[in-house]
């Protein structure tokens, strides 16, 4: 039971809850705080025991006095998607055979928070043109993850606490946001029911997208997840809250896609990173719930923790729109006006920083050729496309540099919005009116996060458009986003191969990390839904859109000849998107198909491995001594690799294809599995043997140890070049110690635990890069691997580092502390260039110490976790 140091409990229609009205009596600075900060501080004050939560954490918080002011938080629900979710549902298993081992009862090990997990990203666009083509897949889709849908199948049946919903149904946060979240929840605590307002931590990065409906919602690795599961707080520091001000209204024929592209790159450029981000201020009440969801899923894009919007009418009426029962909305609005978490369009709350933007700047935005922050006018896209290709055009056997291969509708953060997915289809009418057609070399797909999307589509005759253009359904999943876009046409492909052909792929996506959509596809550009169609129209990225297509009269078609009008938009939304498409949508959505149904569930209370699987197998963590038990930190370690900027969770993580010359593969063909039945590495993810092979085996990824770019490196000190994996079985044959040496933004990405957990599994003891993405760098601490950042200004280059070198840190584990430092032995730096045994030397200063001009610092660790 809660302390309740202040006295804030009180109840509604019988149901306690921490009165945030009554605290801001107590504490008056607490009314004009954020509203992600009074989200924690009801979390904090809800869980108060005198220990790891106090009623000085408290005081301060409400003062805003936070900084440096390290909580417990704890989420009330966790949500997964399968590729994330189902490593962490194997390491319960496992965690069940442990307890039979010493006499425990595994049955009683279950999540101790609710949990979801969303099977959605099994799903392959192989096929993607006919009628058929959503069909097949399906059927591909369970021919190749029987084994991993059994296993789930088994959790879902033994585990309580735990709710899988199957494949076919969606994509995890747009189920979340029509059908899961609760905004405020009312669940049996302590022995008494409360009222909370709903929070949530994902195995996905995206999850931040229930922001838009008022949810305090984040990404983190599925070894955090586990330990949230597993009744564990998440133990953070109360984040900076920078609020976003937004005045005026979107132009006509803008879409909430622009603004989210638009947003992203320019909360980039403002620092963002690490702080939740809040919008406030007249703007919001201009955007429709869809259009705040669309905005908040692209929070990992702006390098946010969260993208948090309040909960207004608009949300009450979305709530009713999606289905929820009345006396649980009315429930909801009662609560947030009695708490003071109803949104007041005029309050300026005490943010740490403010931007100020005004929607009636936004213009059509496309973002690309490589990272969501890279924001164009789409008249700039011409110019974007030749620099990208950066030398004269080739034409290869009629592709030329700049063509689309791969278009897709796709995306929880688009397919969720109905007015992107009203404007594509009517935009396809309006083409398909004027005779225009698609080339049938492109790769299209359409892939809804949602099956509401088709009842509205399909109410509004607008599927028929689309795929007479080539935009079949193709999947509920996320297919082309997640890298899931299958193979493009052979002679397409062989075309780029043999002419080294720069092509491009455009989709409504959130990622576009180099080689994540496609290993052919150099150039890759995230649009709204109507965009996707007008560019696959058009046929290539080196255009501004003036010209799309000439219709049968030989008469140039623009994209202002084919954009549907406000009015037209919205008068069809009206018609269309209503309560029964997603009430039917929704009414079965825990039951799969007759696939599904069919698949026989075997083990009992512990799941029964099968030795020769190559999906699954029992991991070895619990078995592998700690890196750091005893002794030096580092002893004349060497660098497995030295790596440029940006290297991204896409590139460290196995994911998408197996290629066929692979450590991967090689596993696979001596179990004698053809290549045809590789599926991919978000398939393989329950079997570690091939996950550790798969670890930095992206074919884009650039270690500065090689010349060229590919999943290569040196064997020091003889300068063999091999693969990653086979070097690091050569350290560990010969016993010597490795680490990776990396530039800024390291791990930048989605939340992948096998990003972590493969680093562990190459013997890798320390990641010395010159800053991190936050979600990687604590998996890295959870896995026992030590993420060490350099001080600022210095890196692998200003220090000279070569792959000759060999590092040493001679203090111990125990000497941590979270943002210390090592110091180097004071040398000049024109010795310290040319000395080819660096150590780090010397004891771990605290936070308050002065540093030094040649240190590295320890960011973010928590005592214990290595």
């Amino acid at each position: 039971m809660t302390l309740n140091s202040f006295d804030l409990i009180c109840e509604i229609a019988g149901d306690r809850f921490i009165d945030l009205s009554k605290a801001a009596s107590v504490f008056p600075q607490l009314a004009e705080m954020p509203l992600s900060i009074r989200i924690l501080f009801e979390n904090l004050a809800r869980h108060e025991n005198g220990e790891n939560i106090t009623s000085d954490q408290l005081a301060r918080l409400a003062r805003g006095d936070a900084q440096g002011l390290e909580i417990d938080f704890h989420p009330s629900r966790v949500i997964m998607q399968d590729s994330a979710g189902m490593p962490a549902l194997i390491d319960m298993a496992m965690l069940r055979d442990k307890a039979r081992e010493q006499g425990m009862d595994p049955a009683a090990l279950n999540p101790q928070v609710p949990a979801d997990l969303i099977i959605d990203h099994s799903i392959m666009a192989h096929h993607s043109r006919g009628p058929d083509a959503l069909l097949r897949n399906q059927a591909r889709e369970f021919t190749e993850n029987r084994e991993r849908f059994a296993f789930m199948k088994w959790a879902q049946k033994k585990m309580d606490n735990l709710t899988v919903i199957p494949p076919g149904r969606g994509i995890i946060h747009q189920i979340n946001i029509e059908y899961l979240a609760e905004v405020v929840s009312v669940r049996d605590v302590y022995g008494a029911r409360w009222r909370f307002p709903d929070t949530v931590i994902g195995t996905d990065s995206h999850t931040t997208m229930v922001n838009g409906i008022g949810v305090l919602g984040w990404g983190v690795g599925g070894i955090e997840a586990e330990a949230v599961m597993l009744g564990e707080a998440i133990s953070m520091l109360v984040p900076p809250v920078i609020g976003v001000h937004l005045t005026g209204t979107l132009p006509p024929g803008v879409l909430a896609t622009d603004l989210a592209l638009k947003l992203t790159e320019t909360l980039r450029g403002f620092g963002v990173v690490g702080a939740i981000v809040e919008f406030f201020g007249p703007g919001v009440a201009a955007l429709s719930v869809a259009d705040r969801a669309t905005i908040a899923n692209m929070s990992p894009e702006f390098g946010s923790t969260s993208a948090m919007f309040p909960v207004d009418r608009s949300t009450i009426d979305y709530l009713r729109l999606t289905g929820r029962p009345g006396a649980k909305v009315s429930a909801v609005e009662n609560y947030c006006r009695r708490t003071g978490l109803w949104f007041d369009p005029s309050a300026r709350p005490c943010f740490d920083d403010v931007m100020e933007f005004d929607l009636s700047t936004v213009r059509r935005t496309v973002s690309g050729p490589s990272r969501p922050e890279q924001g164009r006018d789409i008249d700039a896209v011409p110019t974007v496309m030749d620099e990208t290709i950066g030398r004269e055009l080739r034409t290869q056997n009629g592709v030329s540099d700049g063509d689309i291969v791969i278009a897709a509708i796709t995306s929880c953060t688009n397919t969720s919005n109905p007015e992107a997915m009203i404007a594509a289809g009517l935009l396809a009418r309006n083409a398909r009116q004027r005779g225009l057609a698609v080339n049938p070399r492109i790769k299209c797909s359409l892939a809804p996060g949602s099956r509401a999307v088709m009842h509205y589509l399909r109410a509004a005759g607008l599927d028929a458009d689309l795929s007479a253009l080539g935009f079949n359904l193709t999947a509920f999943g996320c297919t082309t986003c997640v890298g899931n876009s299958g193979d493009i046409d052979p002679e397409v492909a062989k075309a780029v191969t043999d002419g080294d052909l720069c092509v491009s792929a455009v989709l409504s996506g959130n990622r576009n990390f180099e080689a994540r959509i496609h290993p052919l596809v150099k150039a890759n550009f995230l649009a709204s839904p109507p965009l996707v169609v007008a560019y696959t129209l058009a046929g290539t990225m080196r255009t501004d859109l003036s010209v799309l297509g000439t219709d049968p009269e030989g008469n140039p078609v623009s994209l202002a000849d084919l954009w549907p009008s406000a009015e037209e938009i919205d008068s069809l939304l009206r018609q269309v998107v209503v309560q029964e498409g997603f009430t039917s949508s929704y009414s079965d959505v825990t039951r799969g198909d007759e696939n599904w149904e069919a698949l026989d569930v075997a083990g009992g209370d512990t799941f029964s491995w099968l030795d020769e699987s190559t999906y699954i197998q029992r991991p070895p963590f619990f078995d592998l001594p700690s890196n750091f038990s005893a002794g030096k930190i580092l002893d004349a370690a060497r660098p497995l690799l030295m790596l440029a900027d940006s290297v991204t969770t896409d590139h460290i993580s196995p994911v998408g294809t197996i290629a066929r010359d692979s450590e991967a593969a090689a596993y696979l063909f001596e179990r004698a599995v053809e290549q045809k039945d590789f599926n991919n590495y978000g398939g393989r993810r329950g079997n570690h043997n091939i996950m550790a092979r798969g670890t930095f085996a992206n074919l884009r990824i650039n270690n500065e140890m090689i010349d060229g770019i590919g999943p290569r490196t040196l064997v020091m000190p003889e300068g063999r070049e091999t693969n990653i994996f086979e070097a690091s079985e050569a350290y560990a044959a010969r016993g010597e110690q490795v680490m990776v040496i990396a530039g800024q933004r390291y791990g930048a990405g989605s939340a992948r635990d096998w990003a972590a957990k493969g680093t562990r599994l190459l013997g890798i003891r320390v990641v010395l890069a010159e800053s991190f993405e936050r979600i990687h760098r604590s998996n890295l601490v959870r896995m026992g691997v030590l993420p060490l950042q350099f001080e600022e200004e210095l890196g692998r280059t200003s220090l000279g580092l070569t792959p000759e070198d060999r590092f040493s840190i001679e203090a111990s584990c125990d000497t941590l502390s979270p943002g210390g430092t090592f110091r180097y032995p004071s040398l000049a730096p024109t010795a310290l260039s040319a000395w080819n045994s660096r150590r780090f030397v010397g004891r771990i200063q605290g936070r308050s110490s002065a540093t030094c001009a040649k240190a590295v610092s320890c960011p973010a660790l928590q005592s214990g976790c290595l």
